[in-house]
């Protein structure tokens, strides 16, 4: 199944390849090879599930740039647990890596709901730790019942605003099931995100109407402005549910504040501009923060009877009568596992800019055994 949005993508790069290539340029820039892998595998994991905002088109920008040129990223992670508590710890990630400090706090989490029946971990002065998706599937695949959350930079404006405060801000849920994918809502609280408008610059196609305005409440739908405007502070992007009340974008934004509230208040972290990545014009670390819940579901009883209960409600959802002409309803977490079955066998797609990233970075580090398809 090819994701429509990428149907102009120039080349295909087979998974595996692109995995090892991102490794090694993790190791390159000084992260442990341990580490190294984990951090390929949340962004190769990203473009598997045709998440392509979050995966290999976030390796030069948001990692190898902010580590290598801009220093506000620590290549060796400082992993601190300030506070341990039965069943919660406060963890301190010191700029390190995000989906390390990210990949270690759910792994507490999980261990303390074995435990204790419920695990919750924040972490705060953490970076970008890829898709959300990647931690809530960690606890599914535990048995658990889980929920992450984090921060994130300046992007959506509170209803009846257009001062872009509040980070794109995910509330992600997972849950097991007895099927071959397991749920997970994963997605922004804004219609649409960043990394989406980056996307669609690189692919030279206009924004949707009404998912992002100016300072003066004016509709843009001009990528390259869209993302010289958010850097400024002088555009925001709608929450889910659009601007206004009438269409229920005090919904969205409310969860974005909620997503706000989980990553900075139990962790005494930053919040809303203090994530924007600059204090008196020059760069800085973004200091985001991560909330972490797992929930064993073996407390409540049959792990397997869990599964199945959770199993009979997404069936019937998706075998519940169609809108004429529409042939298949889904549910969270599906699209992304066929995605993943048809890119093993097609591979990722790589469209001209990142394919002149991904050499640059070649070049520059020497990983001279490397050859891509599109060269």
């Amino acid at each position: 199944m090819r994701d429509p949005e990428l149907v102009d993508h120039t080349a295909w790069v087979p998974c595996d390849l692109l995995e090892r290539f991102t490794t090694d340029v993790f190791r390159g820039v000084g992260v442990p090879e341990d580490e190294a892998r984990i951090c390929a595998d949340v962004l190769i994991t990203a473009d598997r599930r045709g998440i392509s905002s979050h995966g290999v088109s976030r390796l030069k920008p948001i990692y190898y740039d902010r580590i290598v040129k801009d220093r506000i990223q620590k290549a060796v992670t400082e992993f601190e647990v300030v506070r341990d508590f039965k069943s919660t710890a406060l963890v301190d990630g010191h700029h390190g890596m995000g989906m390390v400090i990210a990949k270690r706090c759910m792994d507490m989490a999980i261990a303390k709901a074995r435990e204790y029946g419920t695990g919750v971990v924040v972490a705060r002065n953490s970076t970008h730790f890829g898709i959300v998706g990647y931690y809530t599937l960690m606890g599914t695949q535990a048995g658990m019942v889980s929920l992450v959350s984090t921060n994130a930079r300046p992007a959506i404006a509170p209803t009846f605003g257009v001062e872009n405060l509040l980070g794109t801000n995910p509330v992600v849920f997972g849950f097991p099931t007895d099927e071959p994918f397991d749920f997970t809502n994963d997605y922004a609280t804004s219609i649409i995100q960043r990394g989406t408008v980056e996307l669609y610059a690189r692919e030279g196609r206009p924004l949707p109407e009404g998912v992002v305005m100016d300072e003066n409440g004016t509709v843009l739908t001009d990528p390259g402005t869209v993302l010289r405007h958010l850097l400024a502070g002088t555009a925001a992007l709608a929450p889910i549910g659009g601007v206004g009340e009438e269409t229920g974008g005090y919904k969205g934004y409310g969860f974005a504040t909620v997503a706000e509230l989980l990553s900075c208040a139990l962790q005494q972290g930053a919040f809303l501009k203090a994530l924007s990545g600059f204090a008196d014009g020059k760069k800085v670390p973004h200091s985001l923060g991560h909330f972490f819940m797992a929930i064993d579901a073996a407390a409540f009883g049959d792990v397997q009877a869990v599964r199945r209960r959770v199993g009979e409600v997404l069936r019937t959802l998706r075998n519940s009568r169609k809108v004429p002409g529409c042939t298949r309803i889904y549910t969270c977490g599906e699209k992304e596992y066929e995605n993943s079955l048809q890119r093993a066998k097609t591979g990722i797609p790589v469209d001209a800019s990142i394919e002149a990233e991904l050499i640059a970075m070649r070049d520059e580090l020497g990983l001279t055994q490397y050859r891509f398809p599109f060269e």
